[in-house]
């Protein structure tokens, strides 16, 4: 179905050099539904708004994570370490509503640094503001959610243009300090900007000190994969390329890329069909293969998929419209209360939350996660006993369209079609996390 054959790329190209790339938030706020007073069930987004919504419970039960919480390993001990541009001036306030309403404990701590500069003050009628604003609570309140027992370090960078690469140096800078001040443990970024929209290669690669750093001290460091399938934003932020392309950091062999499903739950959190790879409301999980970085070793064992170059995701979680998260803000004056949001910048503070109680259940860090996860799966395509923590997505896809270009053109971008074993729109698929956990902690203590 594919308009391109999916190997007709088997060597990483380079990206135009014609623009300067800028960070931007991976996820789908549903604003045409008001903000409610209350956290909706699925039964009543169904019955009110025709598409399935879900709270933390249900996430607990789909994705097994009963067991290790019952068994204390919730993360205690560890910080989770989400990046992103401005911040919240409510996340306090709203990460407790957000608690109080499904029985959650306060975490350890949430301490928020602004290590690249100050933060403007906060603007509620300037969109980008807000924007960042909902992805911060967003982050936040999941990460939580996940592993309620990790402390949260709130890492809040100014957006500015420095040599040409809008917001990205200060990202660097912030992500190089908490590690240097060993801060945090699993690093969760959701944003990235297409590989095309940098000036260069070279101006991507000289981005990357933050995660040689973190490969170093054996941080984590995440990245969500992209919300707009196998291409993504040309510069101009309205735009999408015509063509498949692949969004940075999620590309970067030293990130472990999270892409998106959409799972199909009941109010009690019970799945009513397989996880599908997500494709709806006009987004899609991202996927594809780098135009700047070659396939790592880690990745040889899917070449016949990637080829010569590095292939995302590496896994998924939730991150479907029609399976949108609940959570609760209050800096818009005119919205606040309840709201409904989507997109693959849910799945990677939702992994992060995994990789917390995966590093407390093996009394030490994780760090890059590309070795253990495709070892699980050749232990899988084996049938060997680790087999039952990695799940198969085998169906959908990431084609996007179609969509309208300012040049008045309808195009579509044909994507990558889920199916047995690795694809490049579910990456490994999705996982049990009772035994993903206990199965990379195993790894890590070297069982």
């Amino acid at each position: 179905m594919f308009s391109m054959p999916v190997g007709a790329q088997t060597s990483p190209g380079k990206p135009a050099a014609h623009s300067a790339a800028a960070p931007r938030p991976l996820h789908i706020e549903l604003d045409a539904i008001p903000a409610l007073s209350f956290p909706p069930t699925t039964s009543y987004c169904l019955a009110n708004f025709h598409y399935h919504c879900y709270q933390p419970p249900q996430f607990e039960k789909a994705y097994n994570l009963g067991p290790l919480h019952a068994a204390g390993i919730d993360g205690r001990g560890k910080t989770i370490v989400i990046v992103d541009a401005f911040g919240s001036p409510t996340i306090g306030h709203d990460l407790q509503v957000f608690d109080q309403a499904f029985g959650l404990p306060d975490p350890p701590s949430l301490t928020i640094i602004q290590p690249a500069g100050p933060v403007p003050a906060f603007d509620p009628t300037n969109s980008d503001m807000v924007g960042w604003a909902v992805e911060t609570t967003l982050d936040v309140e999941w990460a939580h959610a996940i592993a309620p027992g990790a402390a949260i370090l709130l890492v809040e960078t100014p957006v500015s243009e420095t040599e040409g690469v809008q917001g990205f140096p200060e990202i660097v800078a912030a992500e190089n300090y908490v590690i240097d001040h060993d801060l945090g443990d699993v690093i969760s970024q959701s944003f990235g900007a297409t590989e095309e929209t940098f000036p260069d290669a070279a101006s991507i690669l000289a981005l990357r000190s933050a995660f040689k750093n973190a490969r170093e001290h054996h941080v984590t460091v995440l990245a969500a994969s992209g919300d707009l399938g196998a291409t993504n934003w040309e510069l101009n932020l309205s735009d999408i390329y015509p063509m498949r392309v692949n969004s940075w950091p999620s590309s970067d062999p030293l990130v472990t890329s999270v892409g998106g499903s959409q799972l199909t739950l009941d109010d009690s959190g019970r799945r009513l069909a397989p996880d599908v790879v997500w494709n709806d409301f006009g987004g899609s999980a991202g996927g594809g293969v780098s135009a700047v970085f070659e396939r790592p070793e880690f990745q040889d064992a899917v070449r016949d998929v990637v080829f010569g170059a590095r292939g995302t995701p590496d896994i998924s979680m939730s991150a479907s419209c029609d399976g949108v998260v609940v959570f609760y803000y209050s800096f818009r004056p005119t919205r606040i209360g309840w709201h409904l949001v989507c997109g693959t910048s849910e799945a990677s503070p939702l992994f992060a939350g995994i990789v917390a109680m995966a590093d407390q259940l093996a009394g030490k860090r994780l760090g890059h996660l590309g070795g253990a996860l495709y070892e699980l799966y050749e232990e899988r395509s084996r049938g060997e006993e680790h087999s039952r923590s990695l799940i198969d997505i085998t169906q959908g896809n990431n084609t996007l369209g179609p969509f309208t270009n300012g040049d008045g053109k309808t195009y579509t971008v044909q994507g990558y079609t889920a199916g047995p074993g690795y694809d490049l729109a579910s990456g490994l698929g999705t996982f049990n996390g009772a035994a993903l956990v206990r199965a990379l902690a195993e790894r890590a203590r070297g069982e």
